[in-house]
């Protein structure tokens, strides 16, 4: 650590508590990281920028070398308050953090992959503009250290423009001139901010909006080294973001058609339409390839077998059965019988005084004494062992990917096996296509990872039910199981296809339910009652589901574990 730096974590630790009290005397902080070093600040996940508010543990970091050549040694309060800003107002946590950058996608068709880039320019916006005009710090003098040349780029023309017009500020302070378009889109990104200051969600889209055709002219270069001006999140690939996989937001409207921005704009009718080439809005769920880009954009370093883990996982967990609960059983008191002798030997607590008295006047011990007999109240019997539970799931060439769009067949089956695996079963998942095209868990296990990274892959292939993992798995004794399969009239390859020693298929379907001893349900999306009979006759002692819409298997697998799996409703 250098003088300079050394000098300056002095300074600006001791301002750390003024920079708290920006935003209330009760605000509290884990106090503030100060890297000597920029290698010190890459170490502890600041890439880019010069500060950030990790959200994962509540901490800002700071680049005290970057801070120093960018000039803002005498700005410690305002660079320190402002990351706080990112916990006390804006985004404050992961799950708004991700919901801030879903709303800002939707008004950025094309160039989502900007969003993280607009996200930190609005929250650092709606921040700023509470420090600058509400506690009286010096945000102005902050943007006027960093101006520097900042080449022919007109998004960041438009983001500081839009302060001069917040904060009052002669044209020029802050930019070096904007035309007559640039200034009318700051007019309205300050109108945006300060109306939705207090519901910042339902501005972001109207910004991300506003910045739109400035992005469309940036190069890939610039819009990088704009994002370095900027703060951003620290996350770990074990945090989690609740409530991710739904689709909340309602529809966007341009700023400029905005009544409660744009004093000018007629009013809308009923719910407002959405602008003219925008993305219409999301159905009730997002998509899980959307689903795991608004992650990566959050910073999340994740597989693409995590996201679909963590995706469905979360799409499942409102239709699980509820956690088993063991009741305490009440005290019971020791049930009298009658009396017996009691002998010489035996503790003499034990001798009921009053019975020997009683008895015989003359208590002579081993001969006239008693002692009180007491039964033993009979407890209730031991918790019922689970089902356990083998499940199939089709991935041919008719199924959906589950990575790229909702796959009802794995969501399903994700309700199933989580439900099992929550009352003490064990699951064994297999994913079958073509011949060979098999995936299988390592036997019946008790690891939802495990399960859920079966039931999330992908073959895309010829349509074959995988008869060996069948015939396998009920070679020998094994716990009460039930057999679940879920596909389309594709299930006929159990049936008809014979295995590679010539066994028929029917017969190892009908030994292997047999050895199951739980049953076994075939759940199935079919086009007839004819193609529901002809299977029927097919599979002799199963239980022939049929649905007509692949969204119909997920109540049918939660109405099937709350009958299998709920120790409640017993």
């Amino acid at each position: 650590m250098s003088f300079r730096t050394a000098e300056l974590a002095q300074r600006w630790q001791q301002q750390w508590p003024e920079a708290l009290r920006a935003w209330g005397r009760f605000t509290r902080v884990h106090p503030p990281l100060l890297c000597a070093s920029t290698g010190r600040a890459r170490r502890e996940g600041l890439h880019g920028s010069f500060a950030m508010f990790r959200l994962s543990d509540r901490t800002v970091v700071l680049d005290l070398t970057a801070a120093v050549e960018l000039g803002l040694a005498e700005h410690g309060v305002e660079v320190m308050a402002h990351e706080v800003g990112h916990h006390v107002l804006c985004p404050a946590d992961l799950a708004d953090s991700a919901r801030l950058l879903a709303r800002v996608r939707r008004g950025l068709p094309g160039l989502e992959r900007h969003a993280a880039v607009v996200a930190n320019l609005y929250a650092d916006l709606l921040i700023n503009d509470r420090l600058q005009r509400s506690r009286g710090l010096d945000m102005a003098g902050v943007y006027q250290r960093m101006r520097g040349p900042k080449g022919d780029n007109p998004l960041w023309a438009f983001y500081m423009r839009t302060y001069e017009l917040l904060w009052a500020l002669p044209r020029g302070t802050l930019t070096d001139g904007v035309d007559e378009d640039t200034d009318a889109d700051a007019s309205l990104a300050a109108r945006v901010a300060r109306v939705y200051a207090h519901d910042w969600l339902a501005g972001a889209g109207g910004f991300a909006m506003l910045c739109y055709r400035y992005l469309a002219e940036l190069a890939e270069r610039d819009v990088t080294r704009l994002l370095a001006r900027t703060c951003e999140p620290g996350v770990h690939a074990g945090d989690d973001v609740p409530g991710l996989s739904a689709d909340d937001d309602g529809p966007l409207v341009h700023p400029l058609h905005d009544p409660s921005v744009n004093d000018f704009a007629p009013e809308q009718d009923g719910e407002p339409e959405e602008a003219e080439g925008q993305a219409p809005a999301g159905g009730q769920h997002r998509e899980p390839f959307e689903y795991g880009q608004i992650l990566r954009q959050l910073g999340f370093d994740l597989s693409d077998e995590d996201i679909s883990a963590r995706y469905y996982r979360e799409r499942a967990a409102p239709h699980l059965v509820p956690f088993p609960v063991r009741p305490r059983p009440a005290p019971s008191e020791p049930l009298p019988e009658g009396l017996e002798p009691w002998d010489v030997g035996e503790p003499l607590e034990q001798v009921d005084w009053l019975a020997s008295t009683l008895r015989s006047p003359l208590v002579v011990p081993g001969l006239t004494t008693v002692q009180r007999h007491f039964g033993v109240t009979e407890s209730g019997g031991g918790d019922p062992e689970p089902v356990d539970l083998d499940i199939y799931v089709d991935s041919s060439g008719s199924m959906p990917n589950p990575r790229k769009q909702v796959s009802y067949l794995t969501l399903a089956g994700a309700v199933l096996a989580l439900s099992a695996l929550r009352v003490g079963a064990r699951v064994q998942a297999t994913l079958w296509s073509g011949t060979r095209q098999v995936l299988v868990t390592d036997g019946f296990v008790r690891d939802e990872t495990a399960v859920l990274r079966v039931l999330t892959g992908f073959f895309g292939g010829a349509t074959a039910f995988p008869l060996p993992t069948l015939r396998d798995t009920y070679a020998r004794p094994r716990r009460t199981t039930h057999i679940v399969v879920i596909s389309d009239d594709g299930v006929d390859t159990m049936f008809q296809h014979a295995d590679e020693q010539g066994r028929p298929g029917s017969d190892i379907a009908a030994a292997a339910l047999a050895a199951a001893g739980g049953g076994g349900t075939l759940l199935l999306n079919l086009w007839s009652e004819h193609r529901l009979a002809a299977l029927e006759a097919m599979a002799p002692g199963w239980d022939v589901h049929r649905v007509t819409d692949w969204a119909q298997l997920v109540d049918f697998a939660a109405a099937f574990s709350r009958r299998t799996y709920d120790r409640s409703r017993a």
